[in-house]
This record gives structure tokens, C-alpha cells and sequence, in this order.
């Protein structure tokens, strides 16, 4: 419909007064997917099983969890944040609750978990995506493992100072996530002090995540992707044994021959109009069986820093750059080059659980407190990909790169759409109604994931 300037220009610009009263609005209407979610999954049940008896508290640690979740999922990030919606009734029935827990007995009821409570939540957080993995039957999982730095500036239990690219000097945590490619999740983490190196209690931990994931899944091809941190021939070796495919970084300075197998090299097979390989069976001298070493360089233009002459023409000179890959992967050069360049999507997931979940923050000074909030923020995350699944069928099948097999918005994106609305609470006829603008995309939208919700 064309409108006129007259029809489009509004000349009311006076500030209206405010008032307050107490009514039943909401800030985030859009959480009653959320509300369905956990309704379908059990999570309050479930997690009640996590925690031990409350004692006659008013407020149980479980549901005291369950809102740390929902207060992730909603976008704040310090737990003194939820004064500023502690009468959300959209947010207590999401909960389960009729009254909000304060600041101090949420901190207080961190400061009293136990490594019983963490090892059980941690369990059913691995549950939940393996549940979504059976359910989609999917014929070849791929695990992918990194560490991610938390840092803080006071002295919590358990962190040590350590490798800090961005805050040098910081005390930290260095957990090592295991995330699924496929389903863009978080699997299950190893948390660990500040102060160690990537491969610190690694294959062990690679080891219970894929006897896990076997044993729900029985017949599926495992798969996993990691960088030079990782390379050590006892993990590789295990994974092997497993029967886990795998393609691993491999570090120049750890095996000095490879520099001169490269440097002797004359004949490369081409890729593309960047890559070239060769690949050969290979056995260093201090291991006791022989690998698929598959060698790369990639041609791409020197960087010249002196001052530039841009009235003159300057040619560009090019350089090669190299790469070597370990594998027990028997297809093509091609195909392993792009399956293991494909890990990069990892650090997307990260970015995501960082900036929309609050994964880098610690609310508090005892370990276990912040080891359940990184749970509570791997879980938000879960979640929002949860929502994502249920609602749309996958756009994508399986991909060289092990791309996800939907198209996911960011929890942060999602929460703009569709959760941070503004909602009424009533009841006409004794009938409980959540009122909302009528914007016809977000009606659509909103109900499209709701009856899915309730359908599954």
C-alpha cells in the first residue's frame, strides 16, 4: 500500500509520562518456546536428579540451575542482572517457580555445589545431544576437540595463570570442549586449570567421548578433526585402535625429517590454483607402526612491508606455505585436505557460546560454581540449536567439510527475533492467554516453533 508523506510523518513528538504498576507483562513472551522445550525434554525432572536433597529449602539447587540457564538464554550475563526482571511472569513460569531466587542464595547455592552435582549435570547435558544424534540417525559423527581460555582478574579457585593470547597474565581456565559437527552442539568439556597444554588429560577424554557416543550409537563412523596441539602418537595411536577416523596438524618441529622431505620434493600434485600435495605412508623413527602423511602447500602472495611506491608498478611476488596432515583416512588428498580444513567451523560455535551464552564468564570464586555455570552455558546454547532442529528439516546433507546440516542463527539472533518480546498475561474466560502485537512474521514464526515444540 503507497502512502503519502502527510499519511507517513507524524508531528506527536511530546514525551509521554511514565508510570509503574504491577501487571502481568513481560519482556519475553517468546520464552514460552523455551517453556515447551523443557517441557518435552524433562529438564526439571531431570536435573532434580542431578542435585542432592535441598533440605527443606525454599528454593532447590535444581531450579536454582534451571534459571541460570534461562537467565544465559535470555541474554543477561551477571547474576545481579536478574533484578532487573525478577517479576517477569513469563520468565517464573518458564522456571517453574512463583518467586525468583535472590542474588545472595543463587550465589550461595553455587558456592555450595560439589563435584557430585558437576559430574551429574555435566552427564545429562551429554544425554541431551546424544539423544538428538540417535534421533537423527546419523551415519558418521564428527567430534571435534580445542580448548578455550576463561579468564578473570581475582584469584578463583582452581585457575592458575597461563598461555593468554588476549589478557597476558591472567589467571584462567582452560577447558577442552568436545563439540558435533553436525548438529553445531557441545558435547562435553574437561575442565582444566589455566597453566597446561592443549593435550592435557586429552586422550583420555577423546577416548570416554567416543565409547560414549558408540555405545548410544551403535555402527556409526566416528570421525575427528585436530589441530598441531593434539599430535601425539599416543592419541593417535588410540584412536586408530578405536577405529576413529581422524586428520591431525602435524608440527614441523617435532618430526625434523619432514623439512627435508618437503625440500626434496620436485613433482606436486595439483589441487586447485592454490593447493598442491603429495602424500606418502611414513613411519617416524620413534614410532612403532607407519602412517598416511598427506603434504600441502598452498601458493600465496608475500607480504612486502617496506614503504610502497604506488606510482610505480610493483609485481606481486608469491610464496608457498605448508602443511602436513596425519591420517588414517583412506579417500583422496582432496577430500581429507577439505575435511580437515573444515574444523574452522568449530571456533563459530565458540564465538556463539561466548558472546550469546556468557561461556567466558565466572560468576563466582569457588570451582565447582563455575564449572556449573560453563555447564549452564553449554546447555543455553544446546538448546537454542535444540529449538532450531525440531522446528525446520535439515538443509544441507552431508558435506566434505562436515558442514552442520542446518542453517543455525546465533542464540543472540534468535533472542532478537523472537524471544525479547513484549507480552500480557490473562485469563478471559479462565483460560491462561499470553497476548503479543500483532505482527503477522512474528505470529507465524513464533507459533511454527511452539506446535513443533509441542508436536515432538
Amino acid at each position: 500500500m503507497k502512502r503519502s508523506k502527510a499519511d507517513v510523518v507524524s508531528h506527536r513528538q511530546s514525551i509521554p509520562e511514565l508510570r509503574f504498576e504491577d501487571q502481568q507483562l513481560s519482556s519475553f513472551a517468546g520464552l514460552v518456546v523455551l517453556q515447551a522445550l523443557i517441557r518435552r525434554l524433562d529438564l526439571r525432572g531431570r536435573l532434580r536428579g542431578c542435585f542432592r536433597p535441598s533440605g527443606g529449602r525454599a528454593f532447590a539447587p535444581h531450579l536454582i540451575f534451571l534459571w541460570l540457564i534461562v537467565h544465559l538464554f535470555i541474554g543477561y550475563r551477571r547474576l545481579r542482572d536478574r533484578d532487573f526482571y525478577h517479576d517477569d511472569p513469563v520468565v517464573k513460569r518458564t522456571v517453574g517457580v512463583k518467586y525468583l531466587p535472590d542474588v545472595a542464595t543463587i550465589s550461595r547455592s553455587l558456592g555450595e555445589a560439589d563435584e557430585f552435582c558437576v559430574e551429574r549435570v555435566r552427564q545429562l547435558s551429554v544425554d541431551l545431544v546424544l539423544e538428538r544424534i540417535i534421533q537423527e540417525e546419523l551415519p558418521r559423527v564428527t567430534i571435534d576437540f580445542d580448548g578455550s581460555v576463561q579468564s578473570t582478574q581475582g584469584h578463583l579457585e582452581g585457575t592458575a595463570v597461563g598461555y593468554n593470547k588476549q589478557k597476558k597474565g591472567r589467571r584462567s581456565y582452560y577447558p577442552l570442549f568436545a563439540t558435533v559437527a553436525q548438529t553445531q552442539q557441545f558435547l562435553d568439556l574437561l575442565h582444566r586449570p589455566g597453566n597446561v597444554h592443549d593435550s592435557r588429560g586429552a586422550r583420555d577424554f577423546m577416548q570416554t567421548c567416543f565409547e560414549t557416543v558408540r555405545e548410544a550409537c551403535p555402527g556409526v563412523q566416528l570421525e575427528s578433526r585436530m589441530d598441531a596441539a593434539f599430535f601425539d602418537q599416543k592419541i593417535l595411536f588410540a584412536l586408530d585402535d578405536q577405529r576413529v577416523e581422524f586428520t591431525a596438524s602435524v608440527p614441523f618441529e617435532r618430526l625434523v625429517a619432514l623439512k627435508g622431505i618437503v625440500e626434496q620434493r620436485k613433482r606436486w600434485r595439483r589441487l586447485d590454483d592454490t593447493w598442491a600435495y603429495f602424500e606418502m605412508t611414513w613411519k617416524p623413527k620413534s614410532w612403532d607402526r607407519s602412517m598416511r602423511f598427506v603434504f600441502l602447500r598452498q601458493r600465496a602472495a608475500k607480504q612486502h612491508k617496506e614503504p610502497l611506491q604506488l606510482d610505480l608498478f610493483a609485481p606481486r611476488d608469491y610464496t608457498y606455505q605448508y602443511t602436513v596432515i596425519v591420517t588414517n583416512k583412506t579417500i583422496g588428498a582432496q577430500s581429507v585436505a577439505r575435511f580437515h580444513h573444515g574444523r574452522g567451523s568449530q571456533e563459530g560455535i565458540f564465538a556463539d557460546g561466548k558472546s550469546s551464552a556468557q561461556l567466558d564468564y565466572l560468576p563466582v570464586r569457588k570451582l565447582h560454581g563455575n564449572q556449573l555455570y560453563t555447564l549452564a552455558a553449554m546447555i543455553a546454547h544446546n538448546l537454542a540449536r535444540e529449538i532450531q532442529m525440531t522446528a525446520y528439516e535439515r538443509e544441507r546433507g552431508a558435506t566434505q567439510k562436515r558442514a552442520p546440516h542446518w542453517q543455525f542463527e546465533s542464540l543472540r539472533r534468535l533472542r532478537q527475533r523472537l524471544i525479547q518480546r513484549a507480552g500480557r498475561l490473562t485469563r478471559p474466560g479462565g483460560k491462561l492467554t499470553l497476548t503479543m502485537n500483532a505482527n503477522e512474521t512474528l505470529r507465524d514464526e513464533l507459533t511454527h516453533l511452539l506446535d513443533t515444540q509441542i508436536a515432538a
